[in-house]
């Protein structure tokens, strides 16, 4: 059975090198940490009666764990793979073990914009939806959508 946005949290997942946002190429990602990033989502998770966890790791077996945790204690996640949307089978095999767990793809930049090798995304076989080229509001979308799957207690409506 679905868990609704009111009994559990929606993981927040972050890839290599978002620890460095609004350090790290601003131009591209813009001058927002990754701490605002966190605060838009607590807001936004709140204001549908929700929660956040919210993580970063520069390790893709860290996020396969996470991944695996949020199968069994989370609503849903937003993820933003970073790098790894263009490299990480094992980041899919994880998010296609979370049966009827909705999922959206985020990415800061329009990577359909960007260097060819950006254009393709192993994440977005399983997402539910995919924001992309949003900035930073993405995630707030990404938020939303998960709170709309969840509350619904359709995993995928």
């Amino acid at each position: 059975m679905p868990r609704t946005l009111a009994h559990a949290p929606i993981m927040i997942l972050n890839g290599p090198n978002l620890n460095l946002l609004g350090q790290r190429q601003p131009e591209i990602y813009g001058s927002d940490t990754l701490a605002d990033v966190e605060a838009l989502c607590v807001k936004a998770a709140a204001a549908h009666g929700g929660t956040v966890d919210f993580r970063q790791s520069n390790h893709e077996g860290e996020l396969v764990d996470w991944i695996h945790e949020a199968r069994l204690n989370h609503c849903g996640i937003v993820i933003n793979p970073a790098a790894y949307s263009h490299t990480s089978v094992a980041v899919l095999d994880a998010l296609n073990a979370c049966d009827g767990l909705p999922v959206v793809e985020v990415h800061i930049s329009n990577i359909h914009q960007r260097e060819p090798f950006r254009h393709h995304s192993y994440v977005s076989q399983r997402a539910d939806g995919v924001v992309a080229g949003c900035g930073v509001q993405g995630y707030v979308f990404g938020v939303e959508r998960i709170a709309a799957l969840a509350g619904a207690g359709s995993a995928r409506a």
